[in-house]
């Protein structure tokens, strides 16, 4: 097994630097003004906040991709999945700079993308763009780089000097600096006037060598449920070719459950999709067993999201499918906790 803490660690003080490494992706956080708005660049526009982290940290900076997030797709996933798992035993930390609008899917579908990994990985970004003298990314890059320090293993996302769980980051606002919170589940870390506050109960438990399974199915729909509904979209994701159905469902994960509306859901899940449902209430869990109307759903064979956001609901069920597991396997996952995107019990 390699050792950590050895490879170009360099001496400040009376401690050994770590060494960590950051990986760009572009964003708001690597953007410049341009003729047509905010564009992002390679890393070299992030070198003087880095001199700064240089005095605490050995860094090494490597770029990935070079994208606004929104252009982020499942297979860009997979590169920065592939790139952390590559070079893990090398460094004693990752950050990723990623553009905020997708990162919570991002963050998310590398969790599970990359089980027992064994370092910090820690996704950041900013509000405003480095160069602006006003941005947030300074300081959300030294709260990234510190978790990444910490030698926690797991998968992070780090904003306005928090830390949460990769598969439980939302993000909450467009502009404001606290764009992400952590939902259903407690902050990993959080900074205060003790430094970087862990909490040990968020950390997730490493039960095995780390993998790399990264295989994803972009057949997957993500379903707003609204009054009225028509039942017809469940044929038309079905000719589709869709092989998965996350649900956002009202309250507790009820639904049109009248006998017309139950029968197009039905074809569905008898043509082999697997459905999810979660709920549209951010802070709280769908639980199809508390009225008549879950009760029936579950009949059908659908699967209960529990209190899993609906970006860790659909990350999650587009990897299960890509691993190739059945409708009894992936309801099988759904009710375990494989990155703290579950709470138990």
């Amino acid at each position: 097994m390699v050792t950590k803490y050895a490879r170009g660690s360099g001496r400040i003080g009376s401690f050994m630097k770590k060494h960590i490494l950051l990986l760009t992706t572009g964003g708001t956080i690597a953007s410049l003004p341009g003729a047509d708005g905010l564009a992002p660049h390679r890393s070299d526009v992030m070198e003087r906040e880095l001199e700064q982290l240089r005095t605490y940290y050995d860094i090494t900076v490597k770029d990935v991709m070079c994208l606004d997030s929104s252009n982020i797709r499942p297979r860009q996933w997979q590169d920065i999945a592939r790139a952390i798992y590559r070079q893990r035993l090398d460094y004693d930390g990752i950050v990723v700079s990623h553009g905020t609008d997708t990162m919570a899917y991002t963050a998310s579908a590398v969790s599970f993308m990359l089980p027992n990994i064994d370092l910090s990985v820690v996704f950041t970004g900013s509000q405003l763009p480095l160069a602006d003298m006003l941005s947030d990314g300074p300081d959300n890059l030294r709260t990234a780089f510190a978790m990444a320090a910490s030698g926690k293993p797991g998968i992070f996302l780090a904003f306005d000097r928090k830390v949460m769980l990769g598969c439980r980051a939302v993000k909450v606002r467009a502009s404001g600096f606290s764009a992400f919170e952590s939902v259903n589940s407690r902050y990993a870390a959080l900074v205060s006037n003790q430094g970087l506050v862990i909490n040990e109960g968020v950390i997730p438990r490493v039960n095995g060598p780390a993998r790399l399974c990264d295989a994803i199915s972009e057949d997957v729909f993500l379903l707003k449920l609204t009054p009225g509904l028509s039942p017809a979209i469940f044929d038309a994701l079905v000719n589709m070719g869709c092989k998965g159905i996350v649900i956002e469902a009202f309250g507790l994960g009820g639904m049109n459950v009248l006998n017309r509306d139950l029968e197009g859901l039905r074809r569905a899940v008898e043509a082999g999709i697997s459905v999810v449902v979660t709920t549209q209430c951010l802070y709280d869990s769908s639980d199809l067993r508390v009225y008549q109307v879950g009760s029936r759903l579950l009949e059908l064979g659908v699967i209960q999201g529990r209190d899993m956001t609906s970006e860790a609901a659909m990350t999650k069920l587009m990897w299960a499918i890509g691993q190739g597991m059945s409708q009894k396997e992936i309801a099988k996952l759904f009710t375990l906790s494989l990155a703290g995107e579950i709470t138990p019990g």
